[in-house]
């Protein structure tokens, strides 16, 4: 039993069903939130029981004055507190740095405590320095917009760099506005851990069923690097075309869930 408050949000299908059930796994500056407005509600009309995590020191979860000394591996104990508290072996879903937690996650984790994993705009085994460095260059107001996001005073200004770096050139910098709120502070340490990645040994990769998807204009992490996070699940990297790094928020949201509900589809049922 975790020694930290977790909130586990619940989204059961509206009739049962064979299918296994789902935990999403939020990336990092933000929470669950991110996947109740679009995922969420079609993957419980597809017959999903849906499970949303909020990690340590994000959403409604506790940990909040402590958020910088949690690591990754602190967040891949929420996954597994998750993973125990659910009737049925679920598929790990996990956006960015939610795809870095749910890999250390399954190194430790017996073989069988998944159904399958899938990785929607992974943090590539570069890390993501080389994207820090790349933004810095390309969009050098990123860095001053970011605190005021953070302080839920976002500009104009801030509206257009954050909707030209995260999403969809589809989308409008204004349709941005309502998404703002969903965005917080993030661990320092894990931010690190990510600069740091390319340095650590890479955790093991299970044998599992996995999916690997990402957007063709994804400004944080190029479409060029999925083939390298899909190689070691030998798996096939999926491409939304014109979606962004907020794959389950832009205009192509649809796209990416009939893409990954097709792959859902054809998991074996769970067990029991």
């Amino acid at each position: 039993m975790t020694a930290r408050r977790l909130k586990i949000h619940h989204h059961p299908a509206p009739h049962h069903s064979q299918r296994p059930p789902l935990l999403f796994v939020h990336c990092g500056y933000t929470n669950s939130r991110c996947w109740e407005h679009n995922f969420i509600p079609y993957f419980q009309q597809k017959g999903y029981d849906c499970h949303a995590l909020d990690l340590s020191g994000h959403g409604e979860s506790a940990g909040h004055e402590r958020l910088h000394h949690f690591g990754i591996r602190d967040y891949a104990h929420d996954v597994a507190h998750a993973v125990g508290e659910l009737p049925a072996r679920p598929v790990l879903i996990g956006h960015s740095m939610g795809t870095l937690v749910i890999r250390h996650y399954l190194s430790g984790a017996p073989a069988d405590s998944a159904a399958g994993v899938a990785l929607l705009s992974p943090v590539p085994p570069t890390g993501t320095g080389g994207s820090a460095s790349r933004l810095a260059l390309q969009q050098p107001d990123f860095f001053t917009e970011i605190p005021n996001v953070i302080a839920g005073k976002p500009t104009a200004n801030t509206l257009k760099v954050m909707a030209s770096v995260y999403f969809s050139p589809d989308m409008r910098p204004e349709d941005t506005l309502q998404f703002m709120p969903m965005i917080g502070n993030e661990s320092d340490q894990a931010v690190a851990e990510m600069v740091a990645l390319p340095f650590t040994p890479a955790p093991r990769t299970p044998r599992l069923p996995a999916f690997v998807m990402g957007g063709s204009h994804d400004a944080v992490f190029p479409a060029s690097m999925l083939f390298f996070t899909a190689l070691p699940w030998r798996a096939r990297p999926v491409t939304i075309d014109r979606a962004g790094h907020m794959l389950m928020l832009d205009p192509q949201w649809p796209q990416a869930a009939a893409a990954l509900q097709h792959w859902l589809d054809g998991l074996p049922p769970r067990e029991g």
